[in-house]
């Protein structure tokens, strides 16, 4: 089964590229499913239904999310009629919407989606690796789910490979994203996990993380707002990464990233 993570959608620009690189990446390299994170598609801050859906026509079976989740407001209430978006699952009892769900691939396969977010350097929320446990003993890789995809929003990339190591052969793949750069660490773990520390973005990268410079820049030099953060208009390059599962156990035999348009330098993995 062939799986397609893409890291944090930022404005304009990377909606555009999902719109246009997507579903030829489906198409061309008969990709099974495909998970999207996009807590700053709207504006950089967070995500409404109409960028959801636009995603999902585009071809992304989940969209992941993170600290920005409700950003927009209209996301506290749309995301319960929106089996396909997921927010963080260590989120307190009793917040709006889900932390995983099971999907049905384009080959039938059963995917388990999960998404938490880390602590260190963060707003704290409930423990992350608490929360994946719990969703995987209720879905366990094997058993409920042909495959199983776990997105760990997270600043530190040590709790990142924390929850890895912890998940490792539990899960197909986990993957970060929050930093918005893209890392070159992809890897297949001893357990059979395949693992990336980040995705990196889909946004303009003459930017900073996906933001016009001068608004950042001044806040570094002055340490003094002057205005909104922006989100950059130039062409967006698509980043994430791609995953070979075996259908026999699950787990991963190939790992690789991909980038695609931009300014960044194109990948694709030599496996597909």
């Amino acid at each position: 089964m062939r799986l397609l993570f893409v890291g944090d959608v930022v404005g304009r620009a990377g909606r555009v590229a999902i719109a246009e690189h997507l579903p030829r990446l489906i198409a061309d390299y008969r990709i099974d499913f495909v998970v999207v994170n996009g807590e700053n598609s709207a504006g950089g801050f967070g995500i409404t239904e109409e960028i959801c859906q636009d995603f999902v026509d585009a071809g992304a079976d989940a969209v992941t999310t993170g600290n920005h989740v409700w950003d927009q407001r209209e996301a506290l209430v749309f995301i319960e009629r929106q089996p396909r978006l997921i927010r963080p699952a260590n989120f307190p009892a009793g917040t709006p919407g889900r932390g995983a769900n099971l999907f049905v691939a384009r080959n039938g396969a059963r995917v388990l989606v999960a998404n938490v977010m880390g602590r260190v350097f963060m707003d704290a929320l409930d423990d992350p690796f608490a929360a994946v446990d719990r969703e995987l003993s209720a879905c366990p890789l094997g058993e409920q789910a042909d495959a199983v995809l776990v997105d760990v929003h997270a600043e530190a990339t040590s709790e990142k490979q924390g929850m890895a190591h912890h998940l490792d052969g539990r899960a197909s793949l986990v993957v970060g994203t929050h930093t918005h750069v893209p890392t070159a660490d992809h890897q297949i773990l001893p357990n059979g996990t395949g693992y990336l520390s980040d995705a990196g973005m889909t946004g303009d990268y003459d930017s900073i993380l996906g933001m016009e410079k001068e608004e950042p820049i001044n806040r570094f030099l002055r340490r003094i707002p002057t205005g909104r953060f922006t989100p950059a208009m130039g062409e967006a390059t698509l980043c994430g990464v791609a995953v070979e599962v075996s259908d026999r156990t699950g787990l991963a035999e190939a790992i690789g990233p991909l980038r695609v348009g931009g300014r960044l330098s194109p990948a694709l993995p030599s496996f597909w």
